[in-house]
C-alpha cells in the first residue's frame, strides 16, 4: 500500500512539472506580433535620431564658446546655414576662473526661464554649463558639460556629455571622443528617450585654415537607450554603419547611416530600422527603413 502511495504521489509531481514545462515554453514562444516589432522598431529608430540631433548640437555649442576655449563661431554663438551672420543674444555666458589660473574654466550658458530663440529656431530656457581642463584644440584637452533645467522647445535635457581630444598634435586633423551618459529627453506629456553614446570625431576637410565654418567631420561609434511612448517601452542598440558626416555650416547631421535592433532581438530578426541621413545635402530631413518600409522624418 505504501509504495502504490509513493508511485502516485510521483506520478503527480511529474504531471505537475510537465504541465509547468508547457506553460513556460509557451510563454518563451509567445513572442511579438509584426506590428509590434515594427512600432518598436520605428519608435527606437525615431528616438535614437532625435537624441543624436539634440546631443550633436551640444558639441557645437561647447567648442564655440570662445577662442580661450575653443574656436568661436560655431553653435548658438553664430548664425549658420543661409546667412552666417551673428544674431541678437538673448542669453549671457558667464567665464569662472576657479583657481585664479587660465584653465579650470567653468562656463555657463543662461537662456533665462521665458524661453530665447537662437539662430537655429529653437527655444530655449536652462543652463548649459562646461567645464574645460584646457583650450580644446589641445590634446588631452577635457569639456564635461551638466544641465541646470535645461529645455529645448519644451523639452528637457538631462545627461552628462563629455568631449576628450583624441588627437597626437594640435597642428593636423582634430579628432575627439564624446560620451554621453545619462543622457535623457523628456517631452511635456511625459513621455522620454533616454541615450548613452560613445563616438569618435574625427576631420575631415577645413584642416589648413583659421576659420571653422569649412571645418567637416566623421562620426563614428554606437549608442543604446530606451524610449517611453505611451504604452511602448523598448530599449535599442545603435551602431553607426556609415560615418555619419558633419558640416559647421549646417545645423543638421547630412549624410550616414545608422543601424537600430531592439535590444534582446534575435540576431536574423527583420525588425532593424537604418537611418539615413542622406547625400551631404543641408536639410532637416532623414529617412528611416523597416522591413522593405522607409519614412520620412524631420530631425529636430
Amino acid at each position: 500500500m505504501k509504495s502504490r502511495q509513493s508511485f502516485n504521489g510521483l506520478l503527480a509531481i511529474l504531471l505537475t512539472f510537465s504541465i509547468l514545462s508547457i506553460i513556460s515554453c509557451q510563454k518563451e514562444n509567445s513572442g511579438t506580433t509584426d506590428q509590434q516589432e515594427a512600432e518598436m522598431a520605428r519608435a527606437s529608430g525615431e528616438a535614437n535620431a532625435e537624441a543624436e540631433s539634440v546631443f550633436d548640437k551640444v558639441f557645437d555649442d561647447v567648442m564655440g564658446a570662445n577662442d580661450e576655449v575653443g574656436v568661436s563661431g560655431t553653435g548658438i554663438f553664430y548664425g549658420r546655414t543661409d546667412t552666417l551672420v551673428p544674431v541678437p543674444r538673448c542669453f549671457t555666458v558667464t567665464v569662472e576662473h576657479p583657481n585664479n589660473t587660465p584653465f579650470p574654466v567653468v562656463i555657463t550658458i543662461d537662456f533665462g526661464t521665458t524661453g530665447c530663440t537662437g539662430p537655429d529656431g529653437r527655444v530655449r530656457r536652462g543652463k548649459i554649463i562646461t567645464e574645460y581642463t584646457a583650450r580644446l584644440i589641445m590634446p588631452g584637452a577635457m569639456a564635461t558639460t551638466t544641465f541646470d533645467g535645461y529645455y529645448v522647445n519644451d523639452v528637457h535635457v538631462e545627461g552628462t556629455h563629455k568631449i576628450t581630444n583624441t588627437a597626437t598634435t594640435n597642428t593636423g586633423a582634430r579628432q575627439f571622443t564624446i560620451i554621453v551618459t545619462d543622457g535623457k529627453l523628456t517631452k511635456p506629456n511625459g513621455n522620454y528617450i533616454k541615450w548613452n553614446s560613445e563616438k569618435h570625431i574625427t576631420q575631415i576637410e577645413g584642416i589648413v585654415t583659421p576659420s571653422p565654418l569649412d571645418d567637416i567631420y566623421k562620426i563614428e561609434g554606437g549608442s543604446h537607450g530606451q524610449i517611453l511612448r505611451g504604452n511602448l517601452l523598448v530599449g535599442w542598440q545603435s551602431s553607426i554603419t556609415e560615418p555619419l558626416i558633419k558640416r559647421i555650416l549646417c545645423r543638421w547631421l547630412v549624410k550616414g547611416r545608422v543601424r537600430t535592433v531592439r535590444v534582446n532581438a534575435s540576431t536574423n530578426t527583420p525588425w532593424v530600422a537604418i537611418l539615413d541621413f542622406g547625400n551631404g545635402q543641408c536639410d532637416n530631413q532623414a529617412t528611416l527603413s523597416i522591413n522593405g518600409q522607409t519614412f520620412q522624418i524631420t530631425l529636430p
